[in-house]
């Protein structure tokens, strides 16, 4: 047993714990909790977009605003629990208190994605949204406070276990916590897109965000049940103070000190932080200094993160209307963000072992902040190759009616071929059971049609921003019925599918997963979701039977024709017609931009933070932590006000804007990087602790009695003659 001490108070501390090949065995109950919690919250992170988007029904730009508010305030409370840990309850205490709250965050979240709640009609759509968004925006909050609360505790809380004999084992210990949090996010990112792309609901099955939310929220009950099974083992340091607020509290005595004395009788000083002498230590301002100087360097960084953390929510909106069959997987929107981790953990001992190395070799001084100025370069390109694929995906969206338009399909439902004459367009021939290849597009409500030999004219009613589908029945004095069509793609990969029944009699259909219902003659179904993969429909009129099946891809609309010779010739008698071609541009293409923005991540943010702390001072790496983690609230920040104030029509072009952002920041960062001076903080702080113990020597000299100084004066005055003829 290793008993620790409070080296503050001398005092031994209530936690043992037994060591195993060195290590205490307190840690592993730090570790898991540390993977529960990633995983918990990667996990919830990689689902959110698309529950604001198709469970909450919010458009893009809005689910992108609260996506990244959410990910800035939890990368604003880090600041908050580190002041609560260091200053009030300790981190021991902060991490239990903050991740009880943490957890009533995701449960709150699994609840508010339980549509039967408030689905009083049975159609899976909830028919109080205002609750689900009030409790899902609660859960949000509690997270945010709970994640960015415990986040500069945890690993602290893991190194103080270790005595000083024990530098190696902490060392492998912070190897091994990285690894959780790469290893957390990408089992999150793998297994929640596939628990959301479950159906669940007991009125009607929707997509199951409800699992996908409550899986995170279970892992994050074990998390907090582990850390606490291993209380009794841990050491815990008592609140010593924080160091930020004293910061805090200095610089803003020096400002107020040089705004009372701004007239030009006081003479200047060298720096600003100067004014702050008459309180305050100069070794404490000569760190201030320090930690400025770097919190200069900070202020073009934000940019990066605004790029870097679309990943979650645009670059995920983009997979959803792309192909993610890759042959024997099939691979979720959501899914593609399980990328970034894998290409981390490769790219990191790359970087390290082969890249870094081989760059020194060919004599390049390939210093941190180049390092980070090629990542932020890196992730502008990662922006292009984004744009690149959404001009691609634009070219097979279909063309939807504006406001001020109308678009109109022919469908024949009957055994032979007609004419049909359209305003502005040549005449149309249709053959038996088929449909116009493409809609036809008018500025007009009311066109007049058409139809057969002797023709047959009809003036037809098409409400603008539309589109309709126009039934020709084989007996053109019937009815001409006219189908209201999708104009938009199926959310989510779905693919739509509807009946039209040209028979005389009543049809019913139906697949495993849906009922399409009783299809009356000469009549259709409403569009009904189904996924990809391959599906058999089954139709049935009294005691006969058919079945075909199809393979779908995704986010494709179909209409099938069922003609007269249904269960004479099953296969034949039905005929598919593409309303909305499925999504042909393959997730695949997204690799590029996730590789080049994790390349940008290794070489932006790891250098970052190994810079940050070699250049604080032994008693403000916090300071420099809470700092750097503030830049990446800002970002998110800046994506949101991006979102809301561009309002650009095409997304490629915000990819666009938002690379050539980044470019100009990454050039005004490198002229600042230019000009940075590299620091060792140990040799100045060396420097003003050997001044002020010089300091306290002459001041000590001066307080002794006369008698002893004359008698040391006459004792030693010909050696100082000596000492100083040598000078």
């Amino acid at each position: 047993m290793t008993d620790k001490k409070d080296p503050e108070k001398k005092k031994v501390n209530k936690g043992t714990s037994k060591e195993v090949f060195g290590y205490p065995i307190s840690i592993f109950f730090i570790v898991v909790n540390e993977f529960c919690e990633r995983f918990s919250y990667y996990g919830m992170r990689a689902v959110l977009v698309l529950y604001f988007t198709y469970f909450l029904r919010w458009d893009d730009d809005l689910a992108t605003s609260i996506y990244h508010t959410f990910v800035a305030l939890c990368y604003l409370t880090p600041i908050l629990g580190a002041i609560v840990a260091d200053s009030w309850l300790g981190k021991f205490k902060t991490i239990i208190y903050l991740s009880i709250v943490y957890a009533i965050g995701q449960v709150a979240m699994a609840v508010s994605a339980i549509h039967d709640i408030t689905d009083t009609d049975g159609d899976g759509i909830p028919n109080n949204m205002s609750f689900h968004v009030a409790l899902s925006m609660v859960g949000l909050f509690l997270i945010a406070l709970g994640t960015g609360g415990i986040k500069p505790c945890v690993a602290a809380f893991g190194g103080d276990q270790f005595s000083d004999h024990q530098d190696k084992q902490r060392r492998t210990f912070f190897s091994v916590f990285y690894l959780c949090i790469n290893g957390g996010s990408l089992l999150s990112t793998i297994i929640t897109p596939i628990l959301r792309a479950q159906e669940c609901g007991i009125k009607s099955k929707e997509s199951c965000y409800s699992l996908a939310f409550g899986v995170p929220a279970a892992l994050m009950v074990v998390a907090l049940l582990v850390f606490i099974v291993g209380s009794g083992m841990y050491y815990k340091d008592e609140p010593q103070g924080n160091i930020m607020l004293d910061v805090c509290k200095c610089i803003g005595f020096a400002i107020k000190n040089r705004f009372r004395h701004r007239s030009t009788r006081y003479p200047k000083r060298q720096h600003w932080m100067d004014w702050a002498e008459e309180k305050y230590d100069k070794l404490l301002i000569a760190q201030i200094k320090m930690v400025l100087k770097v919190l200069f360097l900070y202020i073009p960084l934000p940019m990066f993160w605004t790029l870097f953390d679309q990943k979650g929510s645009r670059w995920t909106l983009q997979a959803t209307t792309m192909d993610g069959n890759f042959g024997a997987l099939v691979i979720q929107p959501d899914q593609m963000q399980t990328v970034n981790p894998i290409l981390i953990l490769t790219l990191v001992p790359i970087m390290d072992i082969f890249i870094y190395p081989l760059i020194q070799k060919c004599g390049l001084n390939f210093t941190p902040l180049k390092r980070m100025t090629v990542g932020m370069f890196l992730a502008a390109i990662a922006f292009v190759c984004a744009a690149l694929v959404q001009i691609e995906i634009d070219k097979t969206l279909p063309i939807f009616p504006s406001t001020s338009q109308s678009q109109l399909k022919l469908l024949n439902m009957g055994n032979n071929s007609v004419t049909v004459r359209l305003p502005g367009n040549d005449p149309q021939e249709l053959p038996a059971t088929t449909a116009s290849l493409d809609y036809f597009t008018f500025e007009s409500e009311q066109i007049s049609v058409s139809i057969g030999s002797p023709e047959v004219t009809n003036t037809l009613s098409l409400p603008m921003g539309e589109r309709q589908t126009l039934l020709i029945p084989s007996d053109l004095s019937d009815e001409w019925l006219q189908t209201d069509d999708l104009t938009a793609k199926p959310k989510q990969g779905n693919n739509a599918v509807r009946f039209v029944n040209g028979m005389n009699t009543v049809v019913n259909v139906s697949t495993t997963s849906v009922y399409f219902g009783l299809i009356e003659p000469l009549y259709y179904s409403n569009y009904s979701l189904i996924k990809s993969g391959e599906h058999t429909f089954t139709l049935w009129s009294d005691t006969q039977k058919c079945d075909f099946t199809m393979k779908f891809r995704f986010g494709s609309a179909y209409t099938f024709i069922i003609n007269s010779n249904l269960f004479s010739d099953c296969l034949k008698s039905i005929t598919p017609i593409q309303d909305i071609q499925p999504n042909s541009v393959s997730m695949a293409l997204q690799i590029p931009q996730y590789f080049f923005i994790t390349a940008g991540e290794v070489m932006f943010s790891v250098t970052g933070l190994e810079f940050s702390y070699s250049q604080a001072p032994s008693n403000m790496k916090a300071v420099l932590q809470a700092g750097w983690l503030l830049t990446v609230a800002i970002g998110n920040f800046i994506v949101l006000i991006v979102a809301e104030l561009a309002k650009l029509s095409k997304q490629w072009t915000e990819f666009v804007l938002f690379a050539s952002l980044l470019v100009a920041v990454c050039f005004i960062f490198s002229i600042m990087a230019h000009f940075y001076t590299y620091m060792d903080p140990a040799e100045i702080e060396a420097q003003f602790k050997k001044k002020g113990d010089d300091d306290e020597d002459d001041k000590s000299k001066r307080q002794r009695p006369e008698v002893e100084m004359v008698k040391r004066c006459s004792v030693n005055s010909h050696k100082e003659d000596d000492k100083q003829t040598r000078i």
